[in-house]
């Protein structure tokens, strides 16, 4: 398959198929739906689009890896790496931060660096210098409660407050007199 060249950096087209092995002297962008069946081993920086998959191991200066990415070997990453939504790698070694986002399924996670843990995620051993778990900052399956049909505001509202229904409280500032003017 060819690969496009911008200076250091190498660019596969979308929908790429590599057979066997891999080897990029530069950084490379990764476009979605990309896969390689064989080792990637990437001398600069890596970004893997989304939907693609490595059937062995990775390695990289440092990477971001998209959603939806299936590795089916290690990852090795000299600096730092993050891993997008509900992706698949066997095992993550990096020497930098490690940044692990919701849905990721990984096996054990060393790193020299701090390693941030957002949501839910499976995973074996973790290891860092610090290991931080977070909430996910942006959840996505928050769903909006869903109305009766036929359902009416006074329905809603609580029971122990009748007054509000039916507009009572609705004006309570409005008839208060304004404050006089003291000058």
């Amino acid at each position: 398959m060819k690969v496009f060249r911008d200076g250091d950096t190498f660019i596969a087209p979308r929908g790429s198929y590599f057979e066997g092995n891999v080897r990029i002297n530069g950084d490379f962008i990764v476009p979605p739906d990309t896969h390689f069946w064989g080792h990637l081993v990437v001398d600069g920086n890596l970004e893997l689009g989304p939907n693609s998959s490595i059937k062995y191991k990775l390695t990289c200066q440092n990477a971001v890896i998209g959603a939806k990415v299936r590795i089916g070997g290690d990852v090795n990453v000299e600096g730092s790496i993050t891993v997008c939504d509900n992706t698949t790698v066997k095992n993550i070694t990096a020497g930098g931060n490690v940044v692990i986002r919701p849905g990721v399924t990984v096996g054990d996670v060393k790193c020299g660096g701090t390693l941030y843990v957002f949501g839910k995620v499976k995973s074996g051993k973790l290891y860092g210098k610090q290991v931080k778990i977070l909430r996910d900052p942006y959840p996505r399956y928050y769903e909006e409660p869903e109305e009766e049909e036929g359902a009416q505001a006074q329905d809603v509202l609580p029971q122990n407050n009748p007054g509000y229904s039916n507009g009572e409280y609705e004006n309570e500032y409005a008839a208060e007199e304004e404050p006089q003017n003291r000058y």
